[in-house]
């Protein structure tokens, strides 16, 4: 084709020229186009990631409460989510070990005020609770209990708590027995009255060492230790608590005297907590050795007309020593991240506030706050009566729950030993001197 001349060829550039403007235009706007198009159709932002807290709790008899008061909490703050398990075995310490060992404490947990937990506070695992409202409630005593030695408040209580001997008030009005015994030779004589008239005199868990150390070792302890050694912390902490003596094996011969005049349940050794609360509310056995925290179900039995005393475990002639304390309470993981922390807080806040006549109304235990209002479930003899074990117990508020201030490991060795002595298989000598043994193996572990 020959080439087109210059006339000719103007034209066609133009032509051309218009052409690609055209298309570049439509281009232009077809881009455009497509521009507005995602615009209009791309979604909302997502809203915030909800926070998910997890929670590992030590509720052995309000489980489903506990489950309450997190489905309550959660209705009303959408944006928080609590995974809540619960610990098993037989103590906090034994379901905390391993995983304070890998640093992988859950959000919220259950703790005891005792060594091993202050030890996780003042090496920055623990939280400061200071900032709670429930804190600023708390009972001052509670309050120095719940502080570390490097001042971090580290936890709220679940309760002001003592062990506590429920009876069956008929059953002794059948077997004669007109007041409470105010030491052991009566409590004993009561026992075997009671089993003369037919009836089972007491109920202890042995299958559940747990309450065999808030029972009758705290108050053995109590009574034969504690109140003639004032610096017995001091001595637990340095090891050298002496325990290869008459006081020492006191502790645990009370306890054996109970197996020996067969004045316990014949499954005492494979009963669990729920077995002896079911015993007593069914009317099977007199008596059960059992903690403030369960009164909602053992003062309220409907087979049941029941009563409370002080566990005698003094000797004749000695003032009885009440064991005063803290229940198991709870504490936030400081490595959680912060908006993690804020909301366990605010989810502890609300265990004790709104939520507290949730789990209160079965439980019926000793609130941990200086003010307990009018309408808190519970019994208010028991109320009465706990206030006057606080007013006289050492220093006006109690010397604590000793089982508990035990080396961790002390605590799993213990419970083997007051099943052996329950049993008749460790002697309550061999027993004390296991005892201080292990108290002083710690302390050098720990001071190393």
């Amino acid at each position: 084709m020959p080439d087109a001349g210059p006339d000719e060829a103007a034209p066609a550039n133009r032509r051309s020229r218009r052409g690609v403007l055209a298309a570049g235009l439509v281009a232009a706007l077809l881009l455009t186009g497509c521009g507005r198009h995602e615009q209009a159709s791309a979604p909302p932002q997502a809203a915030a990631e909800p926070i998910v807290l997890n929670a590992l709790v030590w509720a052995p008899d309000w489980s489903e409460e506990m489950h309450r008061v997190a489905d309550t909490f959660m209705r009303e703050h959408p944006d928080i989510r609590i995974n809540l398990q619960f610990m098993i075995g037989n103590s906090v310490e034994e379901n905390l070990k391993p995983k304070a060992a890998t640093d992988n404490l859950p959000d919220i947990i259950s703790v005891n005020p005792n060594p091993y937990t202050v030890t996780l506070a003042d090496q920055g695992l623990l939280a400061d609770m200071a900032d709670t409202a429930a804190w600023g409630h708390m009972l001052e005593s509670l309050q120095r209990e719940w502080t570390s030695p490097g001042g971090r408040r580290f936890g709220i209580p679940g309760g002001l708590a003592t062990t506590l001997i429920y009876y069956n008030r008929d059953m002794f009005e059948r077997a004669g027995i007109r007041k409470a015994p105010a030491d052991f030779d009566e409590f004993i004589a009561a026992a075997v009255a009671l089993k003369k008239a037919g009836f089972t005199p007491l109920a202890l868990s042995g299958a559940f060492p747990n309450m065999l150390g808030n029972g009758p070792f705290s108050y053995g302890f109590a009574n034969a230790v504690a109140a003639h050694v004032p610096d017995w912390r001091a001595r637990i902490d340095h090891g050298t608590l002496a325990l290869d003596n008459a006081q020492g094996a006191g502790i645990f011969a009370k306890l054996r005297a109970l197996a020996d005049k067969k004045l316990v349940q014949p499954d005492n050794l494979r009963a669990g907590y729920d077995d002896t609360l079911r015993q007593f509310v069914e009317g099977r056995v007199a008596m059960v050795f059992q903690g403030s925290w369960a009164a909602g179900t053992l003062m309220h039995g409907r087979e049941v007309r029941a009563g409370v005393f002080m566990p005698p475990w003094n000797d004749r002639g000695q003032t009885l020593t009440p064991v005063i304390g803290s229940e198991t309470g709870f504490a936030v993981a400081q490595k959680s991240s912060e908006r993690n922390r804020k909301a366990a807080k605010q989810f502890i806040d609300f265990l004790y506030g709104p939520g507290m006549p949730i789990w209160q109304s079965k439980r019926q235990n000793i609130p941990p706050f200086r003010k307990i209002s009018e309408d808190v479930s519970g019994d208010r003899a028991l109320f009465s009566l706990v206030d006057r074990m606080v007013q006289t117990g050492p220093a006006g508020d109690g010397p604590g729950l000793y089982y508990s201030y035990l080396p961790a490991n002390t605590i799993d060795v213990l419970h083997g030993l007051m099943q052996g002595v329950l049993s008749g298989k460790t002697s309550p000598d061999q027993a004390a001197r296991a005892l201080q043994a292990s108290i002083a193996d710690q302390a050098r572990s720990n001071n190393k």
